[in-house]
């Protein structure tokens, strides 16, 4: 039945390949020769242009589109994968373009999660169990590689590689074709090859309501760890002596603990890569 209601729908071609056990949603529009595969949801006002791929397991929000070769939760490049039944979430209001590869989690009843309005431009790869969070972009061939993680409002312009298990903080403009092989933190521009901070991200933040009394504490927090020559240790501690208490300050300091946190983890870490 749900294969006769779904076909029957004003917005879905006769042509497109869906799959019985697929949930379509309301208003949803899918063109002749998007395939959309068993276990799938795809929610409200979503559009799937023609030869797009919606493998098992994926799960999309309302009004995202995916153009045209793209393949979304495709399976995990990983020789550690061995069948186990992971997702591939994406968010509402999220631009998929063409010939995007987002691969589903290696692990059982894990995700790789896209967040809401996420621009993903053409020919980007996004591998499996990375994060990328809310109001992102990320720049044509954009490649992350898996269990990786990008935070809200950052842009990784054009042909910018993310290396494995690195983070990179929110607000983060990542310059063209860097490739990142280190974890990046917040309100921070990365530049060059190997890359290296190139500075605040002011520009972009005062577009979108920052205040220079804002961005002058990033600023000055951000002198303490890459200016100083002091450890990153003597640095918090400035930070925490000269910053005036705030949300981006906060937001600086978690990001750094977490990060010392997850080195300690991957020092204990024994699984086979």
């Amino acid at each position: 039945n749900q294969i006769h209601n779904t076909t029957m729908g004003k917005g879905i071609s006769q042509l497109a390949h869906i799959d019985p056990s697929a949930k379509i949603g309301n208003d949803v529009i899918i063109h002749a020769f998007a395939y959309i595969d068993a276990d799938v949801e795809i929610g409200d006002g979503c559009e799937i242009m023609p030869y797009a791929s919606i493998i098992h397991d994926t799960r999309i929000g309302k009004n995202t589109k995916v153009n045209q070769y793209a393949v979304i939760g495709a399976d995990p490049q990983d020789f550690r994968w061995k069948g186990e039944k992971g997702l591939c979430v994406i968010g509402d209001n999220c631009v998929i373009r063409e010939n995007v590869i987002i691969n589903r989690s290696i692990r059982e009843g894990q995700a790789t999660t896209i967040g809401n309005e996420v621009y993903v431009l053409a020919k980007s790869h996004i591998g499996h169990d990375s994060v990328i969070k809310g109001k992102t972009v990320l720049g044509n061939g954009v490649t992350i590689a898996g269990d990786a993680e990008v935070g809200e409002c950052t842009i990784m312009s054009s042909n910018t590689m993310l290396h494995e298990r690195c983070k990179i903080g929110d607000w983060v403009l990542i310059k063209g074709g860097c490739r990142i092989g280190n974890n990046v933190p917040p309100y921070t521009v990365f530049a060059h090859n190997p890359a290296e901070y190139d500075g605040v991200n002011a520009v972009v933040m005062a577009r979108h309501g920052f205040n220079m009394h804002q961005i002058d504490d990033i600023a000055k927090a951000y002198r303490h760890v890459y200016q100083s020559g002091t450890s990153i240790f003597n640095a918090v501690r400035r930070i925490e002596n000269d910053v005036e208490p705030s949300p981006e300050r906060e937001n600086i300091l978690n990001f750094i603990d977490r990060v010392n946190q997850r080195l300690v983890d991957l020092k204990v870490d024994t699984r086979d890569d």
